[in-house]
């Protein structure tokens, strides 16, 4: 546990993997959207299946971040999870 000077604790967050993915069909194709990955190995190239609306999408990732929920690029409670990576070929 880490204090602050002012006699307060300073909250440790956990590191979570943001992937930005540009959708490959379905109505939003070609948008780019960040997602949250609970897949640790997932790289740049990956293909995935994303939620869009209320159906999924294959997409594939273009970048990769590790972040804490306090510099995530897109809040986290508004973030989808990515449902699966797709074999590499």
């Amino acid at each position: 546990m880490i204090h602050s000077l002012s006699g307060g604790v300073i909250t440790q967050y956990d590191t979570l993997v943001y992937v930005f993915v540009q959708l490959c069909d379905g109505i939003d194709k070609d948008a780019k959207r960040w997602y949250i990955s609970p897949f640790a190995d997932v790289q740049c190239g990956d293909g995935v299946i994303v939620p869009c609306g209320r159906t999924s999408a294959c997409g594939q990732v273009l970048k990769v971040a590790h972040v804490t929920a306090q510099t995530a690029p897109f809040p986290v409670k508004r973030t989808q999870e990515i449902e699966r990576v797709l074999p590499r070929t």
